[in-house]
């Protein structure tokens, strides 16, 4: 009796040994469009409400050396999803409306995690292809809703750029009407319904917003309480302070739902703000950076990042090494518990300096590649930054001079030769890269 009795034992506890193990986390990144380098309370904006973004920063780590992938959207995105540079992903600039996109032949976040057994969504914007393998469907994610171009208007979802008038809005596939309805409310319910149908397994949700991009569309509420800003910066903050309450309403569906402990979130602008005629002139900021969205001055690259875990991670803390949009793709992975990948990236974990202040980054050097045809390059190599355009070359030593003010590139000729020799090896692997 007492034989049967332990080997009953024993196979209950084989049995129910998977589900008392630690589940893995659930895995949350907000992105936001074309928000300025400094725009959030965290990062030192003192005329802009934004609670919820900064109460990420409360939970977690702060990155203030952080870089996207890319100055412009659709690459950007690249090196989020693929942890890859944008020309490693084979996508080098915007997807126009019908596009192809990023090649289907590269492995996303999303499809690493859903072969991991994670139920996977994409909510909010895409901008990565228009074809059938290319879509959020066709690339690891098994629910999808928002819009597929670059920028619509949040009330009719119409593509918000030129003619003819196209509506665009889906979900998986099919296209769905949601006239009246502001955008970023859409986005919070999809997400809050998705993670209520599978709560008891974990998720993975890119929840892409497409603010504070143009069209400014701010509350009222928000529109009068900044009516004292300087145009256009009031109508931008107006915008900004709209997505923040929406992503406060993401975070306390997660709080309600009991989730808080088991999810991290992550949260990065995709560059830096905008300063096009759409977007009146401007109305972001890049505080003491230069530039601004489509530039590789620091301003059109450098970008608010932070990364939470309440009870796993540190809280309420700051990293000043640097480090990039291609990070998250490892970091997940890592976090996760899941192997690391086995084809080639561009990203490093970021859990060594998650975890120790004083650790080095791991990247000796990361390289960028924008403008017309390609022709503007930068290379980042601890201390010094290399800016490469046509036949003007600029060399700055960013940690004494992060406004890049002193161009000294005359004066320092064996930094710009190392520096472009480090951006030619990287560049040679991409044949017909012009």
């Amino acid at each position: 009796m007492k034989n049967h009795l332990s080997l009953f034992l024993l196979t209950l506890v084989s049995v129910l040994a998977p589900a008392l193990q630690a589940r893995q986390p659930n895995v949350i990144v907000i992105f936001t469009d074309d928000q300025g380098a400094v725009d959030t309370g965290a990062y030192g904006a003192d005329d802009l409400v934004t609670p919820n973004m900064d109460r990420i920063a409360e939970r977690g780590v702060r990155f203030t050396q952080f870089y996207a992938a890319a100055p412009v959207c659709s690459p950007s995105r690249v090196g989020l999803l693929t942890g890859r540079t944008p020309q490693h992903g084979g996508l080098k600039g915007n997807v126009p409306p019908g596009g192809e996109g990023m090649p289907s032949a590269q492995i996303t976040i999303a499809e690493e995690l859903k072969q991991a057994g994670y139920a996977t969504a994409h909510i909010g914007k895409w901008h990565l292809g228009h074809h059938e393998d290319t879509v959020p469907n066709g690339q690891g994610f098994d629910h999808s809703f928002g819009h597929m171009v670059g920028c619509i208007d949040n009330y009719s979802h119409y593509f918000y750029w030129n003619g003819p008038n196209r509506h665009d809005l889906w979900r998986n596939g099919e296209e769905v009407f949601h006239d009246g309805e502001f955008f970023a409310d859409l986005m919070v319910t999809e997400a809050e319904e998705f993670m209520k149908a599978n709560r008891e397994d974990p998720f993975f949700i890119y929840f892409a917003l497409n603010s504070p991009h143009y069209p400014y569309q701010g509350s009222p509420e928000w529109l009068e309480h900044y009516k004292d800003l300087p145009y256009p910066r009031n109508l931008y903050a107006a915008f900004l302070s709209t997505m923040d309450e929406r992503i406060g309403d993401l975070l306390g569906a997660v709080d309600d739902l009991g989730l808080k402990e088991e999810t991290i979130v992550i949260f990065q602008s995709d560059h830096g703000h905008s300063e096009e005629v759409r977007a009146h002139g401007g109305g972001g900021s890049a505080g003491p950076y230069r530039g601004a969205k489509f530039s590789l001055y620091e301003g059109g690259i450098r970008v608010p990042a932070i990364i939470s875990w309440p009870g796993q991670l540190p809280e309420n803390q700051v990293r000043s090494q640097m480090a990039t949009g291609c990070d998250w793709y490892p970091t997940i992975l890592d976090l996760c518990g899941l192997s690391s990948p086995e084809h080639a990236i561009d990203g490093k974990s970021l859990l060594p300096l998650i975890d120790d202040a004083a650790a080095e980054t791991a990247h000796s050097s990361f390289n960028w590649k924008t403008g017309k045809n390609g022709k503007d390059t930068a290379v980042r190599a601890g201390q010094w930054k290399l800016i490469k355009s046509g036949e003007q070359t600029e060399l700055y030593n960013i940690e004494k001079d992060p406004g890049e003010q002193t161009n000294l590139a005359v004066d320092r000729p064996k930094v710009v030769k190392r520096l472009s020799e480090i951006s030619e090896e990287y560049w040679k692997g991409f044949a017909g890269d012009s």
